[in-house]
């Protein structure tokens, strides 16, 4: 007696296995790397959203209840946000907002005027010297900040600067100056030459194609830049935090010297509750302006 599982099978139903067989492989081959993108993301996601998440956690929770490890609300209170503006207590979080502001528009404004011009001509100009000026640049965005305090802290006590808002402002244009100069002249770097040679044979100046072609076209790139530039001058600390004064404090500094409502014990849960106000706006800037983000950040990485 021969059984159904030893009868010879045709070759039509061989292949309809065998094409059954590919398929299955194409879909573990397609659904693999996506599962495992998935997974990376989140835990990518859980691990920058965890710090931020506490610290909302902390800002709500009232001050005997500091350290309790609930990981979800409790003992919610809103005085936490009340010492943080709470001038009797020495917290000037509202006047150190505003220094803020403004000490990170100018930079963000002076670093793209300069940084704009000197990556144009990095990236489309010959002249003598290049790349010795883009290497001195480079060296700039490497010099660690802690070892420019002493000279920066003598010189501004010389000429009378200790404590003012170009004090602080200066400083920062030092570190931003190099993110600028190189993020845009790697979008300059793989421009079309056609353009800016069509807008010289119309007539126009050097001058004028950059400001009447060039620049047009180069907007995501330097509004990502300025994104970029004003995070990195609204986050710095250490700088600001040996030359600036009781007026010219920013956020950074004037949270880490903040007093609680408490004598002698650290006011945690206000400054979370700081950490929160001063986090809040770059979130929704970044979240506002996504998409201008990562077209910037790619528009100079694909030759046209």
């Amino acid at each position: 007696m021969t059984l159904a599982a030893d009868r010879p099978r045709s070759p039509a139903a061989t292949r309809r296995d065998r094409a059954a067989d590919r398929s299955d492989v194409r879909v573990r081959r397609h659904h693999g790397p996506t599962v495992r993108t998935v997974v990376q993301a989140a835990v990518i996601a859980v691990w920058c959203l965890l710090p931020f998440y506490w610290m909302v956690v902390t800002s709500f929770r009232d001050v005997g209840y500091t350290f309790d490890p609930t990981p979800w609300f409790t003992h919610v209170t809103l005085d936490n946000y009340a010492t943080a503006f709470s001038t009797a207590l020495g917290n000037h979080l509202g006047r150190a907002l505003l220094n803020s502001v403004f000490i990170g528009i100018a930079v963000t404004v002076i670093a793209l005027l300069v940084g704009t011009s000197a990556a144009y001509a990095l990236a489309r100009l010959e002249f003598r010297g290049k790349s010795l000026i883009a290497g001195a640049i480079l060296a700039a965005s490497m010099f660690p900040g802690v070892a420019l305090i002493s000279p920066l802290f003598q010189l501004f006590t010389d000429i009378g600067w200790m404590g003012s808002y170009q004090a602080l402002i200066l400083p920062s244009i030092s570190f931003v100056l190099p993110l600028t100069v190189y993020t845009l002249a790697s979008f300059f770097r793989e421009m079309p030459w056609d353009l800016e040679e069509a807008a010289r044979i119309d007539g126009c100046t050097r001058v004028q194609a950059f400001r009447r072609i060039i620049l047009p076209l180069a907007a995501p790139a330097v509004f990502t830049t300025a994104i970029l530039a004003f995070i990195s001058s609204w986050n710095e600390y250490l700088i600001s935090s040996q030359l600036s004064s009781d007026a010219t404090q920013p956020v950074t500094v004037a949270i880490a010297s903040f007093a609680g409502s408490q004598p002698h014990q650290e006011p945690y849960t206000a400054v979370m509750a700081a950490g929160t106000i001063v986090t809040i706006p770059l979130v929704v800037l970044v979240l506002v302006f996504q998409r201008r983000i990562v077209a910037g950040l790619t528009a100079g990485g694909v030759k046209g």
